[in-house]
């Protein structure tokens, strides 16, 4: 390409990822317009996107100009494999001048009379969201302008992949978050209970959960729980494990064994995933509670005319790598008439440059034996006030009512 041509092209194709208009473009759109755009510009036969999917791991056919069969079929490249394969792993942009089954993975290149390849990363905000590569059915040896072109154009694409997925993974998950926090607290005669939810401001939504299910024998069962991680991810390993525990308490009554089960479900199928977990049975008719706490911060227990206290119960490992191998405890306490018990996610209690300790001992001041909807608004007045939280907060109040 000669140095003329050259800086027109580049022109071009700068006016072209630039243009205002783009802006205004949902991502099919904005994928139709570039890519046609580019196989203009770089007068090749076809243009292709490919996205990494959900794990990872692979790259999906998103998009294309002149090899739709592609995106029809739903085109799968593992990293490392094949062209564009390569192109994933090394991060670096790639160009072969031989079209066939000892070079790509995907046979519909070499069916389409395909010569030469280049393909470069697609990368934004240092995460890889896919390859771009560009084909041509004559023989021809792509410039090094003619890469930074592409790499260019991949570049634009990039960044409205990631501001997509980001924008589709917050609403996925606050969709998600929204429909496993339960609409309604159970109604048992006796007892009464209120919760909170406030996701934090720089996390988003993610893996915090509360949960209050009936269970045979005139039992509650209570949960709260952090998955460590935040967004979408955060929130579909913490749907999975609700859901989980909730089959487990129906067939365990003791709750150390409950989140022995999860432990093992979650260290054999959530792979480098971490929660800390409080599961509480409570027996209505004695008013007995059995309590475990994986990772968890221990409940804080008020009863009329004493200081509210926090439940001494060994707090075990963490749910996720198997890590009780010792086994999980249960405590037993009792909650008389007038008794309250607020169980909390640490996003409540956390903040920078605070002191843990002293912020604990302000929740533990706060928390008194009235009703269980202003336990919880006495208890967000004194720790959140109007500051918004950096983290997710749930808050579980449960309250045995006195009788009348």
């Amino acid at each position: 390409m000669d140095v003329g041509r050259g800086s027109e092209m580049r022109l071009r194709v700068l006016e072209a990822i630039t243009d205002s208009a783009l802006r205004e473009l949902d991502l099919d759109k904005l994928f139709d317009v570039l890519l046609a755009k580019t196989r203009e510009l770089l007068a090749v036969d076809t243009v292709t996107a490919l996205l990494t999917d959900p794990g990872g791991a692979q790259l999906v056919a998103r998009a294309t100009v002149g090899l739709e069969e592609e995106v029809f079929q739903g085109v799968r490249v593992p990293f490392g494999s094949g062209f564009a394969g390569r192109v994933a792993q090394s991060r670096e942009p790639v160009q072969i001048s031989r079209v066939d089954e000892s070079t790509v993975v995907n046979p519909l290149l070499w069916r389409r009379g395909l010569h030469v390849l280049l393909g470069v990363p697609m990368i934004a905000e240092d995460n890889l969201v896919g390859v771009l590569h560009i084909g041509s059915t004559t023989d021809r040896r792509f410039t090094d302008d003619e890469v930074d072109l592409l790499q260019l154009v991949a570049d634009r694409l990039a960044v409205g992949v990631y501001a997509h997925r980001s924008r589709s993974a917050r609403s996925a998950a606050a969709v998600l978050q929204d429909s496993l926090l339960p609409s309604r607290l159970p109604a048992t005669a006796g007892w009464g209970m209120a919760a909170r939810y406030v996701p934090g401001t720089e996390s988003g939504v993610g893996g915090d959960w509360y949960d209050v299910f009936d269970l045979p024998g005139g039992r509650i069962g209570l949960v709260i729980g952090d998955v460590v991680g935040s967004g979408l991810a955060a929130a579909i390993i913490m749907g999975r494990l609700r859901s989980a525990l909730r089959a487990y308490a129906l067939e365990f009554d003791d709750p150390g064994t409950v989140l022995g089960k999860l432990d093992r479900k979650a260290a054999h199928f959530e792979h480098h995933t971490m929660a800390t977990v409080a599961y509480a049975v409570v027996h209505t008719d004695s008013g007995r509670m059995d309590l475990a706490l994986a990772g968890h911060l221990p409940p804080v227990l008020a009863v009329p005319d004493a200081d509210a206290r926090f439940v001494d119960a060994e707090v075990d490992p963490p749910i996720g790598y198997h890590l009780a191998v010792t086994g999980r405890h249960t405590t037993s306490l009792d909650l008389p008439p007038g008794a309250l018990v607020a169980l909390y996610t640490d996003g409540l209690v956390e903040r920078r440059h605070e002191d843990l300790d002293e912020r604990l001992d302000l929740l533990r001041r706060s928390v008194t034996p009235t009703t269980p909807e202003l336990a919880c608004a006495r208890i967000m007045d004194t720790l959140v006030g109007d500051h918004p939280p950096n983290d997710d907060i749930a808050l579980l109040t449960v309250r045995h009512n006195p009788a009348r």
